[in-house]
């Protein structure tokens, strides 16, 4: 739309766009300032001073490139065992009101314990390397999941359910077509959840047990007061946490009912 003045009006998308640039533009305005005028060298670095120390020696030491990639193996192997398991219990214990009266108080007690309490058994177990790192990433993410799936098929209309199997729906047939599909939003809730979380145990068992990693180079910047690459790590984990999010959202899109493109129909001559 043009108005009378010759200018150009803004959609709402193109409003909501400049605002969040504005907003991170801002951000890193102040933070380059603060950083370069007032704040100690020692605690803060201005935002020029970290994207150089991202180039060098983040990218260019080949111990920190390698530790990057093996932090990346260790989050997608934690949360792909955490989406997988998750799933399977959080369907097992609410396809029943048995199994979840039974088993689902059982989960939330685990739940509710704080799984850093349990590292120096995840190290007996496990050792230093990076099984111990992924079984502490997999025990923060399964959970979020597990409760999330169990929530969603208990919202699901039971009106449905008895229709189904009236209709002569095999159980497999009632969890595919009618549970699943109403179980989605709260599923994907559940694996954003677990992202966040399958990030914090493994960078967690990086910076206590661990010689390698993001999270063993994070704790040996701080340690030596080297701001500059500390800040480009936490940036680079950021970056990471980001791009994992990005691809449960494209997932979502095209999972979750409404979001799906409509199907394509084509009418034939015999069908017209």
């Amino acid at each position: 739309m043009t108005p009378a003045g010759g200018g150009r009006e803004l959609t709402r998308d193109q409003a909501v766009r400049l605002t969040r640039w504005a907003i991170i533009l801002g951000i890193v305005a102040f933070l380059e300032i603060y950083g370069r005028f007032f704040a100690d060298p020692a605690f803060m670095q201005p935002v020029s001073a970290i994207v150089k120390a991202w180039f060098d020696p983040i990218i260019s030491d080949p111990r920190i490139r390698w530790a990057l990639g093996l932090t990346i193996f260790e989050i997608g192997v934690a949360y792909g065992l955490s989406i997988l398991f998750g799933f399977l219990i959080g369907v097992g214990i609410g396809s029943t009101s048995l199994s979840r009266k039974s088993l689902y108080p059982i989960v939330l007690l685990l739940y509710a314990i704080p799984q850093v309490t349990l590292m120096p058994l995840v190290v007996l177990f496990f050792g230093l390397g990076p099984a111990a790192k992924i079984f502490f990433g997999f025990s923060h993410g399964i959970f979020p999941v597990i409760v999330n799936v169990v929530a969603g098929m208990r919202n699901v209309n039971q009106l449905y359910m008895r229709a189904a199997s009236s209709m002569g729906a095999s159980r497999a047939e009632v969890i595919r077509h009618v549970l699943f599909p109403n179980m989605v939003p709260p599923f994907f809730v559940g694996l954003r959840l677990a992202m966040t979380l399958t990030l914090l145990g493994v960078i967690l068992a990086e910076l206590y047990v661990s010689t390698g990693g993001i999270g063993y180079f994070t704790r040996l910047y701080a340690e030596s007061y080297n701001p500059a690459p500390l800040f480009a790590l936490i940036g680079s984990l950021a970056i990471i946490a980001v791009a994992f999010n990005e691809l449960v959202r494209v997932a979502e899109r095209r999972l979750t009912p409404g979001h799906r493109a409509a199907p394509v129909i084509t009418l034939t001559k015999e069908s017209k």
